[in-house]
């Protein structure tokens, strides 16, 4: 089985912002690409809520595409993109906790329902006058 570290592919691309001289002759921005859906070491589970998390950063293709190019130095921008890859992936890796249903508690429906009678005399009072005769 291959370890994540294997399965992803590093593309050094030229970054914009800060760099000085070197800016248009230096490619230090990292382009991280990890092939989700082909992932033999990930769950099915955590692929799905790894597809979720991921939105826009995701290709049709099932590819997780990120961009580090935070820092000057090509090193800094590769583990920058590396550790948000090991962070989304923890992410996705964390099972949701399941939401129970409650039920809402007799003073609240007591609140409501003294709001609706409140509000119900208002537009009772707004009504024509003629109705009522």
């Amino acid at each position: 089985m291959k370890s994540l570290e294997q399965e992803i592919y590093l593309e050094y691309i030229r970054a914009s912002g800060p760099g000085g001289q070197n800016v248009n002759k230096v490619a230090t921005a990292v382009q991280l690409r990890f092939d989700v859906t082909n992932s033999p070491s990930l769950a099915a589970d955590v692929k799905m809520r790894l597809i979720k998390l991921a939105g826009n950063r995701m290709t049709n293709a099932g590819v997780l595409i990120i961009e580090a190019g935070k820092f000057r130095t090509q090193e800094q921008n590769r583990e920058d993109a590396i550790e948000r890859l090991y962070a989304l992936v923890g992410k996705a890796s964390q099972k949701p906790k399941p939401r129970h249903k409650t039920n809402p508690t007799k003073t609240s429906k007591e609140e409501r329902l003294k709001e609706k009678k409140k509000r119900g005399e208002t537009k009772k009072l707004r009504r024509d006058r003629r109705e009522f005769e």
